[in-house]
């Protein structure tokens, strides 16, 4: 089965009406945090449809009363017609209140479902990241979320649109019992109607959706690789994709045009000219006893337009309906992803005083199936310096993924200062340990504030002073403005090595009780490392540190070495150790001398 067959199969299914009812009721527990506003707009529109069916009835008494029977005053013209745009401003000012309100609660919890979808994100752990593109997240984050927008505004013509039919039904039966009973047979026609609009526009929706967040998926990925495309030349294949996904986008919108235009304003619209005809030859019928007077006859036919409009604008509003239900799938699949990060038994007062690290017969797997870790044990005495050599997939970057809690071990322990990793808070753990990785992350902003990162705690002195250490001041202090040099998003004006000595600058200010760097040398040039191996040498000064390393001579002066091969220790021991064990670090460093001789 190729992709596209996948996709049509996984992302064309309809939603069941039973699971839509419970997309909707959670959605409307966002909503029902804000009920003053709604009930506000509840009561305005129940108030708006009791005057919809008292103008026309206050027209019905007027005809037949007075008009008919010639018998009306200009005093009674004037206080009927004063009566009438009364109820009419009135209900203009209701209008505005509901809608308002409405309005005012809509965007209240759109705000809130943004937050909670915001820290729902970030409480996810690492796995949920590596598994989900991140111009998906994006595309649930902003469009899905704007799309609820408009969801939560057609809750207000479902309100009036409910009030309004039922109102218009009351007012039917009182005018006209076996008139109202036949207007009665189209409401279950209707009602099959939105059923089925309902089924099938879920399958076409939820396909819309899933198709809009592979375009921003493939638009992400290629603005981030825009030089690597440019470099091999894939702009005609990255082209023919998004040309190919576009393709597919506008297909579908295709689909929901015609389906819209076939079940929504023209079926109903049909419908209601079938019942005003019916009811007009109902009140025409020459075996009716007594005369039907004018007024009832216009009365029921504004009372027939009352039942059928907002019906009519409500089935015009399906499609943001449908759209916000698939929406909402969408958004509740992250909040209800349980991929959390691991969680600590926290116990609290603990702090990391010394920085003792222990690994006893770790064990750890990602997909829970195929071991990467087997059975580490090691320890780093506060002070001292491990590293951690081997080839690429030998399972270096995911012990410091476990000892920073990015991801769950399920065998051994961790222990900091003889206490298990897990009993830490996660903020004592956060504030301890200081990560350097390969490839820095810079923030939009200023080079303060990528060293900071608004820990208002950190002064400017300790910047500098942190600048100063990793030798990064060397630079920033030929920069225009400084300290307060501007930093586009990603630091593209920065060089490689640029952006890692901010890195360094930015994990020593914290002042970390465990300096742990993952091969955070390997894409800096010989000069840059010279810089930052003569900082990090004073920095390491009572830090136990953990380093991974790609350069062998990075590491040489390290209290201890271990070798990892396919997730196992194989060699320990000091630099001079191993290479007198002339094993696997021996030939290692070996290779990378000779390299280097050849250079």
């Amino acid at each position: 089965m190729n992709n596209e067959d996948e996709f049509k199969s996984v992302w064309s299914e309809a939603i069941p009406v039973k699971e839509q009812i419970v997309i909707f009721k959670r959605l409307m527990k966002f909503v029902m945090i804000f009920k003053r506003e709604m009930l506000v707009a509840v009561i305005g529109a129940f108030l708006v449809s009791v005057i919809n069916m008292a103008l026309p009835f206050g027209l019905q008494y007027f005809l037949d009363h007075f008009l008919l029977k010639q018998t009306e005053t200009v005093q009674i013209i004037l206080f009927a017609g004063f009566l009438y745009a009364l109820g009419s401003l009135l209900k203009a000012f209701l209008q505005f209140a509901y809608e308002f309100c409405f309005s005012l609660g809509s965007e209240k919890s759109l705000e809130q479902i943004r937050k909670v979808l915001y820290r729902k994100l970030h409480s996810l752990g690492m796995r949920y990241f590596d598994q989900t593109p991140a111009g998906s997240i994006v595309s649930r984050v902003t469009n899905d979320t704007m799309t609820l927008s408009n969801f939560l505004t057609v809750l207000s013509s479902v309100v009036i649109s409910f009030f309004s039919v039922v109102s218009a039904l009351v007012a039917m039966f009182l005018t006209n019992k076996t008139a109202g009973f036949l207007m009665l047979v189209f409401l279950p026609i209707l009602l099959l109607i939105i059923w089925l609009y309902a089924y099938q526009s879920s399958k076409l929706y939820r396909n819309y959706r899933e198709r809009l967040s592979r375009i921003n998926t493939n638009l992400n990925e290629s603005l981030e690789g825009v030089s690597l495309i440019q470099q091999f030349k894939q702009e005609k294949r990255m082209t023919n994709e998004f040309e190919d996904e576009n393709g597919g986008l506008m297909n579908t919108r295709f689909n929901m045009i015609r389906m819209n235009s076939l079940l929504l304003s023209p079926l109903t619209s049909m419908l209601y000219s079938l019942a005003l005809a019916v009811s007009l030859m109902y009140f025409g019928f020459p075996l009716h006893d007594t005369f039907v007077p004018a007024g009832v006859v216009y009365a029921f036919s504004q009372y027939i337009s009352q039942f059928f409009n907002p019906i009519s604008t409500m089935m015009d509003q399906m499609t943001l309906f449908q759209d916000g239900i698939v929406a909402g799938k969408r958004i509740f699949r992250i909040l209800d992803d349980t991929q959390y990060e691991p969680q600590q038994q926290t116990q609290e007062g603990l702090t990391i005083a010394k920085g003792k690290i222990e690994f006893k017969h770790v064990s750890f797997s990602y997909d829970g199936k195929n071991e990467i870790l087997h059975d580490i044990t090691f320890t780093v005495n506060p002070g001292e310096t491990l590293g951690i050599v081997g080839h690429t997939g030998s399972g270096k970057s995911s012990i410091i993924n476990v000892m920073m809690r990015f991801y769950e071990f399920y065998k051994g322990q961790i222990l900091i200062d003889g206490v298990d990793i897990k009993k830490y808070p996660k903020e004592e753990l956060r504030k301890k340990l200081g990560l350097v990785l390969q490839e820095p992350f810079m923030f939009y902003g200023d080079i303060n504030s990528n060293i900071r990162l608004y820990n208002q705690k950190i002064t400017d002195e300790q910047i500098k002073e942190a600048a100063k250490a990793v030798q990064a001041d060397r630079f920033i202090e030929k920069m225009p403005g400084k300290y307060h040099a501007k930093v586009i998003e990603g630091g593209s004006e920065l060089s490689q090595g640029e952006r890692q000595l901010i890195s360094f600058a930015r994990t020593l200010v914290t002042d970390p009780k465990v300096l742990v760097l993952d091969e955070a040398t390997a894409n800096v040039d010989t000069e840059t490392e010279t810089m930052i191996q003569e900082g990090l040498k004073r920095l390491r000064k009572g830090r136990t540190t953990l380093a991974i390393a790609h350069r062998l001579s990075t590491i040489a002066d390290a209290d201890q070495i271990i070798v990892l091969d396919k997730g196992r220790i194989i060699e320990k021991g000091t630099h001079e150790e191993l290479l007198a064990k002339k094993g696997y670090y021996y030939n290692l460093y070996n290779l990378q001398n000779g390299a280097h001789r050849e250079k």
